[in-house]
């Protein structure tokens, strides 16, 4: 059994399949599709490059070509891991052999006054997406509550349909607390040339509205925002509720071991939901991208097949805003790293930044500099000593810094 209904739980239908399970397969899922990739949801779909059904993981015959039931549009209400059984919303219980979360996450909700009118948005599901492809107009006030990738990626899309976008933060620049400063302002200038008006370090106070739908933000410095909608965007909260309930281990997510295996006997977890140890990291990493949800299934799937399977992928995620893409892999926390250097043209958005500890590489982003992922994601396993000079001279190889 799986329950969820985004890209962890369609690609783990797909991998046990592969790897030979052909028993009976459950997917649970609360929403209505079948299921399907987020990404699109903020980037190609919302800006009306791809179309509907580019955004699933499979084709709608696949399911029954491949004997995977779907149960949608219903709830996973509760799991008792003792009789190994999931009752659903309905009344249903539903007995498992082995139990998949991809549970995934929900936004963090605004909780001032007016954040319950009409036209403040949200981003999650696909619903989501096209109620802000409909607010996205030519001359439409649009203001966007966080400074985060998905505050981000939709006033890009917002501005890229002629809409007027302030985005709101509570930082003194959009990412900063992820990327650092130098890297913070590179995104800030896009935007800004862009035509974005941030506003940074605000608090809001209100959501303003007339005749139940919002028309402006007030703020706590007194000022008001004139708004047609407002998008939310102040991250996101693991859904973990289900395991919580059952009395699993859960902290930042559903935690796991290597194998992606939970606390509770044949229960496993994949995707924004879990927790899970690294072993080249050695900590619990929970990853909040697209990466986690299209890989860890394998090693889920091998896990439940009883395989001796470990995920030790580095975190990897992308953004693609306006005319600027990006591609990210290592992994840094605030205040992990000593400084970042920079190889190429930071001024023209054309560069690669890498996080460093003392001369080791633990992370590296490339900025319109294309088929060099693989490069740097050698150097962050590689734990090699690297000069900074040799590291931001442009006519160096990549790959000839790993040994």
């Amino acid at each position: 059994m799986i329950v969820g209904g985004g890209l962890a739980a369609g690609k783990a239908a797909e991998k046990l399949r592969e790897h030979g399970h052909g028993g009976p397969l459950l997917i649970i899922s609360d929403e209505q599709e079948r299921p399907y990739i987020r990404p699109p949801l903020s980037k190609g779909y919302l800006l009306g490059k791809e179309e509907r059904d580019s955004i699933f993981v499979h084709p709608e015959e696949w399911y029954a070509e491949h004997g995977v039931d779907l149960i949608l549009g219903t709830s996973a209400k509760a799991l008792d891991a003792r009789s190994k059984e999931v009752e659903l919303d309905d009344g249903r219980r539903v007995p498992y052999a082995k139990l998949l979360l991809a549970t995934g996450s929900f936004p963090r909700r605004l909780t001032v006054p007016g954040a319950d009118l009409d036209n403040v948005l949200y981003l999650r599901r696909v619903g989501d997406s096209e109620r802000l492809k409909d607010a996205f107009t030519r001359g439409a006030r649009i203001v966007v509550i966080g400074d985060g990738w998905i505050g981000l990626e939709t006033a890009a899309a917002a501005r890229i349909a002629g809409a007027e976008v302030t985005v709101l933060g509570h930082s003194e620049l959009p990412l900063l607390k992820v990327l650092g400063r130098e890297s913070a302002e590179v995104f800030a200038g896009l935007h800004e040339d862009h035509g974005v008006n941030l506003r940074p370090r605000v608090e809001v106070e209100r959501i303003t509205g007339t005749g139940g739908r919002v028309d402006g933000v007030q703020l706590a410095d007194g000022s008001h925002l004139p708004a047609d909608a407002v998008v939310v965007g102040i991250g996101i909260t693991p859904n973990v509720r289900l395991a919580q309930e059952a009395g699993l281990e859960v902290r930042n997510g559903v935690v796991t071991d290597e194998h992606l295996r939970t606390s509770g006997a044949d229960i496993y977890a994949a995707g924004d939901v879990a927790n899970a140890f690294h072993p080249l990291l050695g900590k619990h990493v929970r990853v909040e991208h697209w990466a986690n949800a299209l890989h860890q299934p394998g090693t889920a799937a091998l896990s439940m097949l009883g395989e001796d399977a470990v995920y030790d992928r580095l975190p990897y995620f992308y953004t693609d805003q306006y005319d600027l893409g990006m591609e990210y892999t290592g992994y840094t926390e605030p205040g992990g790293y000593d400084r970042v250097i920079f190889r190429g043209d930071v001024a023209k958005r054309q560069f690669i930044a890498f996080w460093m500890s003392g001369n080791r590489v633990l992370a590296g982003m490339n900025v319109n500099v294309w088929d060099v992922i693989d490069s740097i994601r050698s150097l962050v396993l590689s734990r090699a000593d690297i000069d900074d000079a040799v590291l931001s001279d442009p006519s160096v190889p990549l790959d000839s810094l790993t040994p």
